[in-house]
């Protein structure tokens, strides 16, 4: 075992996925060795957990760019300077928070994003906290029947989708778009096979999948909403609590998220970068 090795502890957030990684300083340079760790420990549990990441805009970003390719959110604009950090914000007043629903981020793309790193800046004294659940064991616990149907499918995953555009709303009029684009679109295989682990993931998801490819929204609808609500079960999740400094890094391509939105009357910024993906087989 390597002396970096030596020094991380492991901590398992859940039996399907998650894991929190300790004895990390962060604002010290990391050599190679260690970013290879680390990124071997995201892999295996699909989301990184980090705690007491206190870095600014600019060394925040310098330590994602280890892991991939910052690249810019299309709906919402970024910080001054720093176009590839989205913050995401609720203030006390608003009701609706940002990516309120179960999703892989960006699937709308046809590039859709290898990971995202989200840092909590700010958090309310409880609630906010975000689930993570396991589209890899998701799909390793269907039949052998219905694994063969969904092989061979092709879905549509929309950025007009109600359930996902909706929690945009606030955070566009208050720093506009990046893009003038009223809708995107891309059809992606329904079962990808990750590119470096290669583990087979549903990748459906409920804030932007809207049909499969050739079928109409009418005849999806059943089959889809079963694989939305078999994604979302409890044995293929876990639950992160958050604190300032606190900073998760999940595998688009693995897993998808919930931010739970449980904190009306307290406000809530976190900073989000998204690492550029490749197109899903």
């Amino acid at each position: 075992m390597s002396i970096t090795a030596q020094r991380l502890t492991v901590a398992r957030a859940s039996g399907s996925c998650g894991a929190e990684v300790s004895g990390l300083d962060v604002s010290a340079p990391l050599d190679d060795r260690t970013i290879a760790e680390l990124r071997a420990i995201w892999l295996e549990h699909g989301v990184m957990f980090l705690r007491d990441v206190h870095l600014p805009p600019r060394d925040f970003l310098a330590f994602a760019a280890r892991f991939g390719t910052p690249v810019e959110y299309p709906f919402v604009r970024g910080l001054d300077g720093f176009p590839q950090i989205t913050p995401v914000i609720k203030e006390p007043h608003e009701r609706i928070n940002f990516g309120g629903v179960w999703h892989s981020d960006t699937a709308y793309l046809e590039r859709p994003p290898m990971a995202t790193m989200l840092l909590a800046r700010e958090v309310p004294p409880a609630g906010g906290d975000t689930i993570f659940a396991d589209a890899r064991a998701a799909y390793d616990a269907l039949s052998p029947g219905l694994r063969a149907t969904l092989d061979g499918l092709r879905a549509i995953n929309s950025s007009k989708k109600a359930d996902a555009s909706k929690t945009r709303e606030d955070r566009q009029k208050e720093r506009g778009a990046v893009t003038n684009a009223e809708v995107l679109e891309a059809a992606h295989p329904v079962v990808r096979t990750h590119p470096e682990t290669g583990r087979r993931a549903l990748y459906v998801n409920l804030g932007h999948t809207s049909q499969f490819e050739g079928w109409t929204v009418e005849e999806s609808k059943p089959l889809l909403d079963f694989l939305f609500a078999h994604i979302m079960k409890p044995e293929f999740t876990c639950r992160f609590r958050w604190a300032p400094g606190s900073l998760a890094l999940w595998d688009n391509r693995a897993v998808q998220h919930y931010p739970v939105n449980d904190y009306h009357g307290h406000r809530r910024e976190m900073h989000r970068i998204t690492l550029q993906g490749d197109v899903p087989a």
